[in-house]
């Protein structure tokens, strides 16, 4: 007997119902998830939280700069490196130096490129060096009689005619976590002094590629201790190294930080856009909707779950120019509760990116011909009408979430759009938007600090897929000074060729997770922490004054402006430390310990041996 055929309609409507039983279960996986009352590891803290004074001990550290533009540039990131380390400090013009400055100083640090405008006062900083005290010479000097008279001090032996050509950087020794890669330098050229050294110096740092020069070396001089920073690069990225090069003066050296690592996803969730990207379509032969949720989503997942990344998601609620008016509600949600529910699920936040991303700029800010598809606003209240609305979109789709975290379009923010932040949306407490400056002049860079208003600042260092050798020194630099790390990522990163979108997601994802995985085992004890975690740990490490007194073998530490923890780093130059009291510490490098102090005294017992 002939078998009785179905309907064409029935078979095509049994098809539909497949898919559309599949996309229900792919909306009820997002869904369902539960993300409520989650436990923050590091809370953001309230007025008054923060208790004690101490009184810093006395500044044991004297800063002589040149004003000349290299002088300049040292004072200002010397500056900012000792502050942010907590070391009391006093600085003197070169022209205004005298010898008796030197009185109750433990440690000088000279950025000044001519030495002859030292006259006979380098002798006799020189013979206070020999005494027992402590000389970081900041930045190569010039070339010149003065110096050429004193470069033995230094270890020098021989000069070359010229300075040195600098490839990339290659570290001799376990100076700073993660540094056991070479790093190529972005745009290299003659900029540290070519110099053969004695065999009693110390070289912790040279000049990868086709030359070795020596770039941080450490000797003794008499009964006191030199040491030589000749990288030359006296910018925001590098301010890791020239910290590195400053622990190494003293038989140790103890600094707060941050202890943390945050990962962004900007523009996520968000509209998708729509139709084709001729690299998506070559690679997967799928529309960009489909490739977000099959490939980058489930790659960018899964790599969170293998090492317990908790992302922060900044939403987009609508990617229209409108900048007055009113602001409609999108109703097309089901991707924005997909994404967003499972990133929650995994122990992940979300902030706010804008109702659109149009950065919050007023009618007469001056995009300087960067950005031609960027509107100003027409008024603060059209600024505050669209986040108010933006706000209401996000607690309407997640409303256990706390939005905490505002990331500015483009890195991009107005006076008048932070005056609105922190004035009408208390909810928001931190801003996160660059910590290097940007070349454009119109981006919005930070550091980690609190600003008069209570705003957190807490800034992204480095940003996409391709990962460059620059970014990569900068992530490097800054494990080092603030024991942090900060990477934000946008899911059109993968369409656009200037992110590298021509590489192919197999490629990007493929650096990504080298990242990943030189972060986690170059410091695998830094915290996993969310944007609002993150904005936490910044209010400790801003707030803490530090009072050291070192007696003996051992430095008592007393702190100010302590909640429940705070943390540092401790470089023992010699020895290894002994009974703490008051909190923990563990090995992060050959002499570099992470420690955790639980109250506000914190002793540390050194174990030093004979000679020592």
């Amino acid at each position: 007997m002939k078998r009785k055929r179905k309907p064409r309609f029935l078979q095509l409507l049994e098809i539909l119902v497949i898919y559309a039983l599949m996309f229900a279960v792919v909306l009820s996986v997002g869904r369902s998830v539960l993300y409520g009352g989650k436990n923050s590891t590091v809370r953001i803290l309230e007025e008054g939280e923060l208790t004690g004074t101490v009184v810093p001990e006395n500044a044991g550290t004297i800063l002589i700069w040149d004003k000349d533009s290299t002088g300049k540039e040292g004072r200002r990131e010397m500056s900012a490196i000792l502050s942010q380390m907590r070391i009391p400090y006093k600085e003197k013009k070169v022209s205004d130096f005298a010898e008796s400055d030197l009185d109750g100083k433990k440690i000088a640090v000279l950025s000044v490129t001519d030495l002859s405008t030292l006259g006979s006062r380098l002798t006799s900083l020189l013979d206070w060096v020999m005494e027992g005290h402590s000389l970081l010479v900041l930045y190569p000097p010039y070339n010149e009689e003065t110096f050429m008279s004193v470069a033995p001090h230094f270890g020098i032996t021989s000069m070359g005619n010229s300075l040195a050509y600098v490839e990339g950087l290659h570290f001799t020794s376990d100076l700073m976590p993660g540094c056991s890669r070479d790093l190529s330098i972005s745009d290299p050229y003659r900029s540290s002094l070519d110099v053969t050294l004695d065999d009693d110096c110390e070289v912790f740092l040279e000049s990868a590629g086709s030359s070795d020069t020596p770039l941080i070396w450490r000797r003794a001089l008499g009964s006191g201790t030199i040491v030589f920073d000749n990288l030359s690069f006296l910018e925001k990225a590098y301010r890791g190294f020239h910290c590195a090069a400053y622990t190494l003066l003293e038989n140790d050296c103890i600094w707060p930080v941050i202890n943390g690592s945050t990962f962004y996803i900007d523009d996520f969730p968000s509209p998708v856009p729509e139709g084709d990207s001729q690299f998506i379509q070559h690679d997967y032969g799928m529309d960009i909707k489909d490739f977000y949720t099959h490939h980058w989503w489930k790659d960018v997942y899964n790599l969170s779950k293998k090492y317990n990344i908790r992302y922060t998601g900044l939403v987009i609620e609508d990617y229209s120019a409108r900048v007055e008016g009113e602001f409609p509600r999108n109703k097309d949600v089901q991707r924005f509760q997909y994404f967003g529910n499972m990133l929650l699920r995994e122990g992940g936040e979300l902030g706010f990116h804008g109702y659109n991303h149009m950065p919050l700029v007023p009618e007469n800010f001056d995009y300087i011909g960067q950005y031609d598809s960027y509107r100003q606003w027409v008024s603060v209240d059209a600024m505050r009408d669209a986040l108010t609305e933006l706000s209401g979109f996000c607690h309407e789709l997640f409303p256990d979430e706390e939005f905490h975290v505002y990331v500015p379009p483009s890195n991009i923010i107005s006076w008048e759009g932070r005056t609105l932040l922190a004035r009408d949306f208390p909810e928001i407490r931190a801003i996160a938007s660059l910590y290097l400056p940007d070349d454009n002049d119109v981006s919005y860079d930070q550091d980690f600090t609190v600003t008069e208003d209570g705003m957190v600042q807490t800034p992204r260092i480095i940003s996409g897929y391709v990962l460059d050798d620059y970014m990569r020194t900068a992530a490097l630099s800054e494990l080092y000074f603030h024991c942090v790390n900060t990477h934000f990522q946008h899911p059109d990163d993968t369409l656009d060729t200037d992110r590298g979108a021509a590489m192919g997601w197999e490629e990007l994802f493929r650096r990504l997770t080298d990242y990943v995985e030189w972060l986690n085992k170059a410091l695998p004890q830094i915290r996993n922490l969310t944007g609002s975690e993150l904005t936490g740990a910044v209010q400790r490490y801003d707030a803490l004054q530090v009072r050291r007194e070192e007696t003996g073998n051992r430095i008592d530490i007393s702190l100010g402006g302590f909640c429940d923890e705070a943390w540092f780093y401790l470089r023992i130059n010699k020895g290894k430390p002994g009974h703490v009291t008051g909190g923990s510490l563990t090995e992060v490098t050959d002499g570099l310990y992470l420690v955790k102090a639980a109250q506000p005294k914190l002793t540390i017992n050194i174990n030093r041996w004979p000679g020592q």
